[in-house]
Protein backbone atom coordinates (compact mmCIF):
# COMPACT_ATOMS: atom_id res chain seq x y z
CA UNK A 1 0.00 0.00 0.00
CA UNK A 2 1.60 3.34 -1.23
CA UNK A 3 3.19 5.24 2.29
CA UNK A 4 3.25 2.19 4.11
CA UNK A 5 6.16 2.05 6.45
CA UNK A 6 7.34 -1.42 8.00
CA UNK A 7 8.02 -1.31 11.49
CA UNK A 8 11.49 -0.49 12.63
CA UNK A 9 11.83 1.93 9.75
CA UNK A 10 13.65 5.55 10.41
CA UNK A 11 10.49 7.33 10.54
CA UNK A 12 8.28 5.19 13.35
CA UNK A 13 11.82 5.12 15.58
CA UNK A 14 12.03 8.62 15.28
CA UNK A 15 8.24 9.11 16.42
CA UNK A 16 9.50 6.40 19.42
CA UNK A 17 12.31 9.10 20.40
CA UNK A 18 10.13 12.43 20.33
CA UNK A 19 7.66 10.48 22.60
CA UNK A 20 8.24 11.64 26.26
CA UNK A 21 10.64 9.48 27.78
CA UNK A 22 7.93 7.56 30.28
CA UNK A 23 5.43 6.72 27.32
CA UNK A 24 8.68 5.49 25.36
CA UNK A 25 8.96 2.77 28.49
CA UNK A 26 5.26 1.62 28.72
CA UNK A 27 4.03 -1.64 26.87
CA UNK A 28 0.27 -1.52 26.20
CA UNK A 29 -2.21 -2.94 28.49
CA UNK A 30 -3.50 -5.99 28.06
CA UNK A 31 -6.81 -7.11 28.39
CA UNK A 32 -7.98 -10.46 29.39
CA UNK A 33 -9.40 -12.51 26.22
CA UNK A 34 -12.90 -12.12 24.99
CA UNK A 35 -15.59 -14.55 25.91
CA UNK A 36 -15.89 -15.16 21.83
CA UNK A 37 -12.10 -15.08 20.70
CA UNK A 38 -11.83 -17.51 22.93
CA UNK A 39 -14.70 -19.83 21.99
CA UNK A 40 -14.12 -18.99 17.99
CA UNK A 41 -10.27 -19.77 18.76
CA UNK A 42 -10.81 -23.44 20.83
CA UNK A 43 -13.92 -24.49 19.38
CA UNK A 44 -15.48 -24.54 22.98
CA UNK A 45 -19.37 -24.70 23.28
CA UNK A 46 -19.17 -23.02 26.84
CA UNK A 47 -16.99 -20.40 28.30
CA UNK A 48 -17.25 -18.72 31.71
CA UNK A 49 -15.15 -15.49 32.11
CA UNK A 50 -13.74 -15.19 35.80
CA UNK A 51 -11.13 -12.66 34.85
CA UNK A 52 -12.21 -8.82 35.16
CA UNK A 53 -13.94 -8.60 38.57
CA UNK A 54 -17.60 -7.76 36.90
CA UNK A 55 -20.69 -8.02 38.66
CA UNK A 56 -22.02 -11.36 37.66
CA UNK A 57 -25.08 -10.16 37.95
CA UNK A 58 -25.18 -8.40 35.04
CA UNK A 59 -26.66 -4.03 35.78
CA UNK A 60 -28.70 -2.84 38.19
CA UNK A 61 -32.21 -3.20 36.77
CA UNK A 62 -33.29 0.29 37.76
CA UNK A 63 -30.19 1.14 35.55
CA UNK A 64 -31.64 -0.61 32.43
CA UNK A 65 -34.94 0.87 33.05
CA UNK A 66 -33.66 4.16 32.74
CA UNK A 67 -31.01 2.93 30.31
CA UNK A 68 -34.21 2.15 28.02
CA UNK A 69 -36.43 4.92 28.80
CA UNK A 70 -33.01 7.12 27.52
CA UNK A 71 -33.57 4.88 24.29
CA UNK A 72 -37.07 5.75 24.04
CA UNK A 73 -36.09 9.44 22.49
CA UNK A 74 -33.17 8.08 19.97
CA UNK A 75 -32.56 11.75 19.03
CA UNK A 76 -31.14 12.11 22.36
CA UNK A 77 -28.48 9.42 21.23
CA UNK A 78 -27.23 12.17 18.59
CA UNK A 79 -26.63 14.79 21.20
CA UNK A 80 -23.69 15.17 23.19
CA UNK A 81 -23.79 14.45 26.71
CA UNK A 82 -24.62 16.77 29.56
CA UNK A 83 -20.84 17.75 29.90
CA UNK A 84 -20.97 18.64 33.52
CA UNK A 85 -23.23 15.41 34.41
CA UNK A 86 -25.23 17.55 36.83
CA UNK A 87 -28.13 14.86 37.58
CA UNK A 88 -25.43 12.22 37.81
CA UNK A 89 -23.30 14.31 40.42
CA UNK A 90 -26.72 15.74 42.15
CA UNK A 91 -27.42 11.83 42.56
CA UNK A 92 -23.96 11.72 44.24
CA UNK A 93 -24.59 14.76 46.30
CA UNK A 94 -27.72 14.05 47.49
CA UNK A 95 -26.50 10.29 48.86
CA UNK A 96 -23.54 11.16 50.06
CA UNK A 97 -23.68 14.62 51.61
CA UNK A 98 -21.22 15.93 49.37
CA UNK A 99 -21.04 19.41 47.49
CA UNK A 100 -21.82 19.18 43.53
CA UNK A 101 -18.47 21.30 43.38
CA UNK A 102 -16.76 18.54 45.36
CA UNK A 103 -17.57 15.83 42.63
CA UNK A 104 -15.62 14.68 39.12
CA UNK A 105 -17.02 12.18 36.79
CA UNK A 106 -14.67 10.22 35.18
CA UNK A 107 -15.00 7.29 32.20
CA UNK A 108 -14.59 4.68 35.39
CA UNK A 109 -12.34 5.57 37.48
CA UNK A 110 -9.29 4.91 35.55
CA UNK A 111 -9.91 8.19 33.89
CA UNK A 112 -9.57 9.96 37.49
CA UNK A 113 -6.66 8.20 38.44
CA UNK A 114 -5.18 9.31 35.29
CA UNK A 115 -6.56 12.96 35.70
CA UNK A 116 -4.95 13.40 38.71
CA UNK A 117 -1.39 12.22 37.70
CA UNK A 118 -1.82 14.76 34.96
CA UNK A 119 -2.83 17.58 37.35
CA UNK A 120 -0.13 16.90 39.92
CA UNK A 121 2.52 15.20 38.83
CA UNK A 122 5.33 16.10 36.38
CA UNK A 123 8.94 15.33 35.14
CA UNK A 124 10.99 15.80 38.89
CA UNK A 125 8.61 14.86 41.31
CA UNK A 126 7.38 11.58 42.70
CA UNK A 127 4.19 9.52 43.43
CA UNK A 128 4.14 6.59 45.85
CA UNK A 129 2.22 3.35 46.05
CA UNK A 130 2.48 -0.42 47.08
CA UNK A 131 3.98 -3.16 45.82
CA UNK A 132 0.93 -5.57 44.66
CA UNK A 133 -1.28 -2.19 43.82
CA UNK A 134 -3.11 -1.32 41.15
CA UNK A 135 -1.12 -1.11 38.27
CA UNK A 136 -2.86 2.31 37.27
CA UNK A 137 -0.70 3.65 39.17
CA UNK A 138 3.04 3.35 38.16
CA UNK A 139 1.08 3.47 34.35
CA UNK A 140 0.04 6.90 34.85
CA UNK A 141 3.11 8.23 37.34
CA UNK A 142 4.92 6.84 34.27
CA UNK A 143 3.17 8.70 31.52
CA UNK A 144 3.28 12.42 32.87
CA UNK A 145 7.22 12.19 33.57
CA UNK A 146 6.85 11.57 37.09
CA UNK A 147 8.77 9.02 38.94
CA UNK A 148 7.17 6.09 41.09
CA UNK A 149 8.38 4.81 44.29
CA UNK A 150 6.84 1.06 44.83
CA UNK A 151 6.80 0.45 48.74
CA UNK A 152 7.37 -3.22 49.53
CA UNK A 153 4.15 -4.56 50.69
CA UNK A 154 2.97 -6.40 54.46
CA UNK A 155 1.19 -9.72 53.90
CA UNK A 156 0.34 -8.84 50.44
CA UNK A 157 -1.46 -5.49 51.83
CA UNK A 158 -0.28 -1.78 52.16
CA UNK A 159 2.32 -1.21 55.06
CA UNK A 160 1.49 2.34 55.53
CA UNK A 161 3.74 2.67 58.05
CA UNK A 162 6.70 2.22 55.77
CA UNK A 163 4.63 4.41 52.46
CA UNK A 164 5.01 7.13 55.14
CA UNK A 165 8.53 6.85 55.64
CA UNK A 166 8.91 6.86 51.84
CA UNK A 167 8.46 10.59 51.50
CA UNK A 168 10.47 12.74 50.04
CA UNK A 169 10.47 16.70 48.88
CA UNK A 170 9.62 15.56 45.98
CA UNK A 171 6.16 13.65 46.96
CA UNK A 172 3.58 15.11 45.25
CA UNK A 173 0.77 12.27 45.16
CA UNK A 174 0.58 8.54 46.79
CA UNK A 175 -2.05 6.39 45.95
CA UNK A 176 -3.69 3.97 48.18
CA UNK A 177 -6.25 1.02 47.21
CA UNK A 178 -8.82 -0.07 49.91
CA UNK A 179 -9.58 -3.23 49.37
CA UNK A 180 -6.65 -3.30 46.85
CA UNK A 181 -6.83 -4.93 43.62
CA UNK A 182 -5.57 -7.76 42.73
CA UNK A 183 -4.99 -8.99 46.68
CA UNK A 184 -8.24 -8.16 47.58
CA UNK A 185 -6.01 -6.56 50.68
CA UNK A 186 -7.10 -3.91 53.15
CA UNK A 187 -6.58 -1.24 56.08
CA UNK A 188 -8.54 -0.30 58.64
CA UNK A 189 -9.77 3.51 59.62
CA UNK A 190 -7.32 3.54 62.71
CA UNK A 191 -4.82 2.85 60.82
CA UNK A 192 -5.34 5.06 57.74
CA UNK A 193 -5.96 7.75 60.29
CA UNK A 194 -2.57 6.73 61.76
CA UNK A 195 -0.82 7.15 57.98
CA UNK A 196 -2.23 10.66 57.57
CA UNK A 197 -1.15 11.92 60.94
CA UNK A 198 2.50 11.63 58.83
CA UNK A 199 1.43 12.83 55.41
CA UNK A 200 2.34 16.46 55.06
CA UNK A 201 -1.03 18.67 54.48
CA UNK A 202 0.38 19.48 50.82
CA UNK A 203 0.88 16.16 49.50
CA UNK A 204 -2.61 14.36 47.81
CA UNK A 205 -3.46 11.38 49.06
CA UNK A 206 -5.89 9.53 46.32
CA UNK A 207 -7.72 6.44 47.94
CA UNK A 208 -9.12 4.03 45.51
CA UNK A 209 -12.38 2.76 46.65
CA UNK A 210 -13.00 0.66 43.11
CA UNK A 211 -14.24 -2.05 45.66
CA UNK A 212 -15.42 -0.61 48.87
CA UNK A 213 -19.48 -1.74 48.45
CA UNK A 214 -17.92 -5.15 48.62
CA UNK A 215 -17.17 -4.75 52.18
CA UNK A 216 -20.14 -4.93 54.67
CA UNK A 217 -18.63 -4.15 57.89
CA UNK A 218 -19.64 -1.03 58.98
CA UNK A 219 -16.50 -0.32 61.12
CA UNK A 220 -14.85 -0.31 58.31
CA UNK A 221 -13.14 2.46 56.38
CA UNK A 222 -15.37 4.87 54.68
CA UNK A 223 -13.30 7.33 52.73
CA UNK A 224 -15.71 9.65 51.85
CA UNK A 225 -17.13 10.15 55.58
CA UNK A 226 -13.06 11.60 56.10
CA UNK A 227 -12.94 14.05 53.56
CA UNK A 228 -14.31 16.89 55.93
CA UNK A 229 -10.76 16.04 58.05
CA UNK A 230 -8.08 15.97 55.00
CA UNK A 231 -8.39 18.61 52.82
CA UNK A 232 -5.86 16.58 51.19
CA UNK A 233 -7.48 13.47 50.16
CA UNK A 234 -9.18 12.57 47.15
CA UNK A 235 -11.64 10.06 47.12
CA UNK A 236 -11.98 7.57 43.78
CA UNK A 237 -15.31 4.48 43.05
CA UNK A 238 -16.63 3.42 40.61
CA UNK A 239 -19.81 1.92 39.63
CA UNK A 240 -18.54 -0.47 36.67
CA UNK A 241 -17.62 -3.21 40.17
CA UNK A 242 -20.90 -3.61 42.47
CA UNK A 243 -23.53 -1.60 40.31
CA UNK A 244 -22.47 -3.62 37.40
CA UNK A 245 -21.71 -0.82 35.04
CA UNK A 246 -18.18 -2.05 33.50
CA UNK A 247 -19.23 -1.86 29.61
CA UNK A 248 -20.68 2.08 30.59
CA UNK A 249 -17.28 3.58 32.52
CA UNK A 250 -18.68 5.68 34.82
CA UNK A 251 -16.68 6.47 38.31
CA UNK A 252 -16.71 9.51 39.98
CA UNK A 253 -14.24 11.20 42.36
CA UNK A 254 -14.81 13.30 45.60
CA UNK A 255 -12.61 15.92 47.34
CA UNK A 256 -12.37 19.69 48.27
CA UNK A 257 -13.82 21.50 46.62
CA UNK A 258 -10.22 23.19 45.56
CA UNK A 259 -8.88 19.93 44.55
CA UNK A 260 -12.34 19.07 42.44
CA UNK A 261 -11.89 22.36 40.61
CA UNK A 262 -8.47 21.66 39.37
CA UNK A 263 -9.48 18.06 38.39
CA UNK A 264 -11.99 19.30 36.03
CA UNK A 265 -10.26 22.09 34.37
CA UNK A 266 -8.17 18.88 32.94
CA UNK A 267 -11.31 16.33 32.90
CA UNK A 268 -12.39 16.70 29.25
CA UNK A 269 -16.08 17.69 28.88
CA UNK A 270 -18.05 14.61 27.38
CA UNK A 271 -16.26 12.01 29.33
CA UNK A 272 -18.74 9.98 30.19
CA UNK A 273 -21.39 9.52 27.95
CA UNK A 274 -25.34 10.13 27.96
CA UNK A 275 -26.13 6.81 28.44
CA UNK A 276 -23.81 5.74 31.53
CA UNK A 277 -25.30 9.27 32.84
CA UNK A 278 -28.73 8.00 32.61
CA UNK A 279 -27.55 4.77 34.36
CA UNK A 280 -25.05 5.52 37.44
CA UNK A 281 -27.97 8.18 38.45
CA UNK A 282 -30.20 5.30 39.00
CA UNK A 283 -28.12 2.80 40.14
CA UNK A 284 -26.43 5.04 42.91
CA UNK A 285 -29.31 4.48 44.88
CA UNK A 286 -30.10 0.73 44.27
CA UNK A 287 -29.54 -0.59 47.79
CA UNK A 288 -31.54 -3.71 47.17
CA UNK A 289 -29.24 -4.89 44.06
CA UNK A 290 -26.27 -3.91 45.78
CA UNK A 291 -27.06 -5.74 49.05
CA UNK A 292 -28.04 -8.49 46.71
CA UNK A 293 -24.62 -8.60 45.04
CA UNK A 294 -22.89 -8.52 47.98
CA UNK A 295 -24.69 -11.78 49.04
CA UNK A 296 -23.87 -13.66 45.66
CA UNK A 297 -20.29 -12.53 46.36
CA UNK A 298 -20.21 -13.98 49.41
CA UNK A 299 -21.75 -17.09 48.94
CA UNK A 300 -19.26 -17.34 45.83
CA UNK A 301 -16.29 -16.81 48.41
CA UNK A 302 -17.24 -18.90 50.44
CA UNK A 303 -17.37 -21.98 47.35
CA UNK A 304 -14.52 -20.83 46.22
CA UNK A 305 -12.20 -20.72 49.64
CA UNK A 306 -13.70 -24.12 50.13
CA UNK A 307 -12.79 -25.61 46.76
CA UNK A 308 -8.98 -23.95 47.20
CA UNK A 309 -9.02 -25.53 50.41
CA UNK A 310 -10.05 -29.05 49.14
CA UNK A 311 -7.16 -28.50 46.50
CA UNK A 312 -4.26 -27.59 49.14
CA UNK A 313 -4.07 -24.49 47.62
CA UNK A 314 -3.90 -20.69 49.59
CA UNK A 315 -5.39 -17.34 49.03
CA UNK A 316 -4.62 -13.71 50.50
CA UNK A 317 -7.81 -12.97 52.29
CA UNK A 318 -10.14 -10.72 50.09
CA UNK A 319 -12.45 -7.96 50.75
CA UNK A 320 -13.39 -7.73 47.10
CA UNK A 321 -14.96 -9.70 44.65
CA UNK A 322 -12.05 -11.95 43.57
CA UNK A 323 -9.84 -13.94 45.27
CA UNK A 324 -5.99 -14.21 44.95
CA UNK A 325 -4.93 -18.23 44.66
CA UNK A 326 -1.47 -19.19 45.03
CA UNK A 327 -0.66 -22.08 42.54
CA UNK A 328 2.27 -23.20 44.23
CA UNK A 329 4.22 -23.26 40.95
CA UNK A 330 4.37 -20.81 37.96
CA UNK A 331 0.75 -20.36 37.34
CA UNK A 332 0.73 -19.49 33.72
CA UNK A 333 0.74 -23.31 32.72
CA UNK A 334 -2.62 -23.59 34.93
CA UNK A 335 -3.91 -20.50 32.97
CA UNK A 336 -3.60 -21.72 29.77
CA UNK A 337 -5.05 -25.22 30.78
CA UNK A 338 -8.51 -23.35 32.24
CA UNK A 339 -8.46 -21.44 28.96
CA UNK A 340 -8.96 -24.85 27.40
CA UNK A 341 -11.77 -25.95 29.85
CA UNK A 342 -13.36 -23.26 28.70
CA UNK A 343 -12.31 -20.92 32.08
CA UNK A 344 -10.85 -17.35 31.88
CA UNK A 345 -9.19 -15.97 34.84
CA UNK A 346 -6.34 -13.57 35.44
CA UNK A 347 -3.01 -14.31 35.64
CA UNK A 348 -0.84 -11.35 37.86
CA UNK A 349 2.64 -12.03 36.93
CA UNK A 350 2.81 -8.42 35.95
CA UNK A 351 1.67 -7.72 39.69
CA UNK A 352 4.83 -9.67 40.94
CA UNK A 353 2.82 -12.57 41.53
CA UNK A 354 3.98 -15.40 39.27
CA UNK A 355 2.50 -17.81 40.90
CA UNK A 356 -0.95 -16.46 41.65
CA UNK A 357 -4.21 -16.07 39.51
CA UNK A 358 -6.92 -13.73 40.29
CA UNK A 359 -10.39 -15.43 40.32
CA UNK A 360 -13.41 -13.31 40.12
CA UNK A 361 -16.43 -14.19 41.81
CA UNK A 362 -19.27 -15.52 39.85
CA UNK A 363 -22.51 -17.11 40.17
CA UNK A 364 -23.11 -20.55 41.84
CA UNK A 365 -23.03 -22.20 38.54
CA UNK A 366 -20.18 -20.28 37.63
CA UNK A 367 -18.26 -21.00 40.06
CA UNK A 368 -18.98 -24.84 40.20
CA UNK A 369 -18.33 -24.78 35.88
CA UNK A 370 -14.75 -22.89 36.92
CA UNK A 371 -13.95 -25.17 40.02
CA UNK A 372 -14.62 -28.62 38.31
CA UNK A 373 -12.21 -27.23 34.85
CA UNK A 374 -9.44 -26.45 37.93
CA UNK A 375 -9.75 -29.70 39.58
CA UNK A 376 -9.27 -31.28 35.92
CA UNK A 377 -5.99 -29.13 35.70
CA UNK A 378 -4.46 -30.25 38.65
CA UNK A 379 -5.18 -33.69 38.23
CA UNK A 380 -3.56 -33.72 35.04
CA UNK A 381 -0.35 -31.91 36.14
CA UNK A 382 -0.47 -34.66 39.37
CA UNK A 383 -0.71 -36.97 36.49
CA UNK A 384 1.90 -35.70 34.17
Amino acid sequence: MAGFLPEGSAVMTSFLQQARAGVQGLAPYQPGKPVDELQRELGLARVVKLASNENPLGPSPKALAAMQKALANPLELGRYPDGSGFRLKQAISQRFGCALEAITLGNGSNDLLDIIARVFLGEGDEAIYAQYAFAVYPLSVQAVGATGVCVPALDYGHDLTAMAQAITAKTKVIFLANPNNPTGTWFAEADFHAFMAAVPAHIVVVLDEAYCEFVSDPAALNGLAQLGRYPNLIVTRTLAKAYGLASLRVGYGVASVEISGLLNRVRQPFNVNSLALVAAEAAINDDEFVQKTREIIAAGMAQWQAATKAFNLTSIPSRGNFLCVDMGTEAMPVFQALLREGVIVRPVANYGLPSHLRISIGTEEENNFAINGLSRVLDAQVKA
